[in-house]
């Protein structure tokens, strides 16, 4: 198996094509890539920004290139000596007309040859959630109506643009006289005749026939745990493998599976021991990807929370919380806030999904004779669904594995002790039958409810955390990341580099991502807000400021002000992460520019809070209160506030700066495979979706100097423009192409500092035999450089040293920006190893 160096993460569509991808091979190469990283190519809908909508499987997109396309674009790549990374979609498809095999289910029910090819519950008809109101009251508008499908000309269900064939047996043979019905009553009969049900899509968190993913009614979930329906859905997938197209692949949302570890065995054996594997999973604290799992590790979310522990000032972490509480007008209790985000996906948004586990572990306890009423039941399954820590465990049908039965004891004792403990008998139940402990005769329920429990756990705690709570809580936004916990806890050096002594050991070959398509915010803006924590007395004091400016914008509803205190916090950290380095507060394009990304930002947040607003049921006069104020914010004739704003970011902004390099150099040269999402190497202050991914600009990435031209980052330029990132990157995925055992096989040594700055750095060493590399960087640097760090005034770094072991002592080192030789005893002096550039990169001579 071929393990990439580095990925490049493209994101096809919205313009990008398989042409235009290979235009940036040549840019790719010289950046040091191994493997192009691509984003869904398959058949989605028509409308489709992202890909992971498909709708064909076994076709490639033709308005990104067809199969021609990717043909020239792999033709390329092999010629450049890169290699083909896929994003590949499992677990679920579109539930969209465009795709022939839904439409054949839609049409035919249980008899269409894909009636098992989606998780359906064939004992009621197929529910299809996509009125605006229910079918009676669509049908009494004059919203349906039967009429000759457009594209095959037979009678279908016709509302506005869609088309609902109707199911042969009812019109064959009088297709003229059901195309002419306008009575209801008959249309409500012929309606009920079909093997579907037309509904309102508010009905679907309660009464959905079919597994979704997470809340989207328009993505179905597939049955891939069948070989068939593998198969058939992975045609494709692997005649591209096997014919040498493509290197890896990337799984999405492996949680949603049924079985995730037979799924991922299956495609080991038919992809080929030598199919570079990873997939995407988000591992709570202390959580590791499976042992006996055939892949080479995660997509890395793990990596994005490891890297807070080397940013966040954990000893004053505690003053901005304070400060956040001071606003918000009391103590968060983020416990009880995690509770009534997951009791609202459990009670409301995945209410369908409840009730089916509920049923079924009823049916249970009636097969089995245990006397648990619905109540009980009710109570405890809740409590445990409520208390899970992880996404899932990875039971089967024979039950679970030793490790999910620790996971189950310790949630089952953590409940017990609460203070809303159930009753122990319908926590004995759930347990019994999570743990197969049940009759033969209800073997077939219990593993059904097994993967439906298991299936449900990864969703609501999403939905629970980076979706609402991640949006309700906003004391330090670059910690509502994803894969991030959600619960305060420490911050440290020594937490890092324990974490990733056990990356090394556990998973070296997975991909290290700081930037993807479904991060709450870019990588420079993370870093950027990090340093909220070393200031926090500052920041606050700059939000109050800030709020008297703009005082006379905030609305007093019934509901109360708008925007709230807490949602005030969060538009200016917002605007602190995404302010552009350069942009002035005079300039009106550019701040025009930012409004319109910026205000569509606010409006999702405001909406996922799911507190005063949310997209089912919109409050207009909130938001219109919460955007008009955030509009007022950029305003060209809100000088006093811009003016003050982009003075007092300007510190954070250098020190955010100094986070970046410091979180790039750490990607490029910890365990694990640096992934670049488009765009990221240079500079990436990029909001939710869909603001990033937006197509950033290749044609100015492409102009990247020569690898031996080393920018001066003694000059505001290479910082502000990113270029100093930009470069860095390409020196360092040289380095790891021209030593890839040191990086991937390499020991992970944690090295000390000591003296006046030891707080201030951030230092390991890479060992592979003879061969080293020393990494010093920096971080807090708020403090420690006043907010200067061009030059980077190495001075400032005196009586700071870093100890050296035996193995590293005593030798020569080579500087890898400056070319510069460094002879090195028991320890390297700081300031001297700064003397150039405010970090080293020192490879044994």
């Amino acid at each position: 198996m071929t393990i990439p160096t580095a990925t490049y993460r493209i994101q096809f569509r919205n313009g990008m094509t398989f042409d235009r991808a290979s235009e940036l091979v040549p840019y790719m190469k010289r950046l040091g890539i191994s493997h192009l990283y691509a984003s869904p190519i398959f058949t989605a809908t028509s409308e489709s920004t992202h890909g992971y909508d498909v709708t064909d499987a076994n076709e490639i997109e033709p308005s990104i290139g067809g199969r021609e396309g990717f043909d020239r674009m792999v033709k390329t790549l092999k010629d450049a000596g890169l290699g083909l990374i896929l994003d590949i979609v499992p677990n679920h498809m579109a539930a969209s007309l465009e795709n022939t095999w839904w439409r054949d289910v839609i049409e035919n029910g249980q008899n269409s040859r894909f009636a098992k090819h989606f998780d359906i519950n064939w004992s009621r008809p197929l529910t299809l959630p996509f009125l605006g109101d229910s079918f009676e009251t669509a049908l009494s508008n004059g919203d349906i109506s039967v009429k000759p499908d457009p594209k095959t000309g037979k009678p279908a269900f016709a509302y506005y643009d869609s088309y609902y064939p109707l199911a042969p047996e009812t019109y064959q043979g009088r297709e003229t006289e059901v195309i002419k019905l306008t009575d209801k009553a008959s249309l409500v009969e012929l309606h009920e005749r079909q093997p579907y049900r037309l509904m309102s899509w508010r009905e679907a968190p309660r009464d959905l026939s079919y597994r979704r993913f997470f809340e989207i009614t328009g993505l179905a979930g597939v049955r891939v745990e069948d070989r068939q329906v593998f198969d058939d859905t992975h045609r494709l997938i692997l005649e591209l493998v096997h014919s040498g197209a493509v290197d890896g692949l990337r799984v999405d949302h492996v949680d949603g599976l049924a079985d995730p570890k037979a799924y991922i065995e299956l495609l080991r054996q038919e992809a080929g021991p030598d199919c570079y594997i990873t997939v995407e999973k988000i591992l709570g604290e202390g959580e590791h990807i499976p042992s006996d799992w055939p892949i080479s590790g995660t997509t890395g979310y793990e990596f994005i929370a490891s890297l807070s522990d080397a940013l966040v000032d954990g000893a004053k972490i505690a003053g901005l919380r304070k400060a956040y509480d001071d606003v918000v007008g009391k103590p968060v209790d983020m416990t009880a806030e995690l509770r009534a985000a997951k009791l609202l996906m459990a009670d409301k948004n995945f209410e369908g999904e409840f009730t089916t586990l509920l049923k079924l572990a009823v049916a249970i306890a009636n097969t089995d004779g245990i006397s648990v009423d619905e109540k009980t039941t009710r109570s405890a399954l809740r409590e445990l669904l409520v208390a899970f820590p992880v996404y899932r465990t990875y039971g089967t049908e024979t039950g679970l594995p030793p490790e999910g039965h620790e996971m189950l004891k310790s949630v089952v004792d953590k409940v017990k002790q609460g203070p809303n403990a159930p009753d122990q008998a319908g926590l004995d139940l759930i347990t019994r039958i999570l743990g197969n402990d049940v009759s033969e005769k209800a073997s077939h329920d219990a593993a059904n409810f097994r993967t439906r429990f298991q299936q449900l756990t990864g969703p609501l705690m999403a939905k629970s955390v980076e979706d609402t709570l991640f949006f309700r809580q906003h004391m330090a936004l670059a910690l509502n990341e994803v894969g991030a916990e959600p619960l305060p806890r420490d911050f440290s050096v020594e937490r890092f580099h324990h974490d990733m002594e056990t990356r090394l050991e556990r998973q070296p070959d997975a991909l290290s991502g700081t930037s993807t398509h479904d991060t709450k915010r870019g990588e420079d803006a993370r870093a950027r807000l990090y340093v909220l924590t070393e200031a926090p007395e500052l920041w606050s004091e700059c939000v109050a400021r800030w709020r008297k400016m703009n005082a006379t914008k905030v609305v007093s509803l019934d509901d109360g002000p708008a925007p709230e205190p807490a949602v005030e916090w969060m538009l200016y950290q917002a605007l602190a992460g995404v302010w552009p380095t350069t942009l002035q507060p005079k300039d009106e394009s550019g701040l025009k520019a930012l409004e319109e990304r910026f205000l569509a930002y606010v409006e999702k947040s405001i909406k996922e809070a799911k507190l005063r607003t949310n997209w089912g049921d919109s409050n207009e006069a909130y938001e219109k209160a919460v955007l008009d104020y955030a509009r007022y914010m950029l305003s060209p004739k809100n000088q006093e506030f811009l003016a003050d704003f982009s003075s007092a970011l300007q510190p954070f902004i250098r020190a955010g700066l100094v986070n970046s390099l410091t979180q790039t150099i750490v990607k490029l040269t910890a365990p694990g495979v640096p992934d670049i999402y488009q765009g990221s190497e240079a500079l990436d202050f990029s909001l939710v979706d869909p603001d990033n991914r937006r197509e950033p600009d290749f044609a100015m990435l492409q102009d990247l100097p020569a690898e031996n031209d080393n920018p001066d980052s003694s000059t505001e330029d290479g910082w502000l423009s990113g270029r100093l990132k930009q470069h860095l990157i390409q020196r360092l995925l040289h380095q790891r192409r021209d030593a890839p055992d040191l990086f991937r096989k390499g020991d992970y040594v944690p090295l000390k500092a000591t003296g006046n700055r030891a707080k201030n750095i951030l230092a390991f060493a890479r060992t592979d035999g003879d061969q080293a590399l020393i990494v010093i960087v920096p971080r807090l640097v708020f403090g420690a450089l006043n907010g200067d760090v061009y030059p980077s005034r190495g001075e400032r770094w005196a009586e700071t040293e870093v100890e050296l072991p035996a193995q590293l002592a005593n030798r020569r080192y080579r500087d890898l920006s400056t070319g510069k030789d460094v002879e090195a005893k028991d320890s390297i002096a700081v300031n001297l190893a700064f003397a150039d550039h405010p970090f080293a990169l020192l490879t044994a001579e």
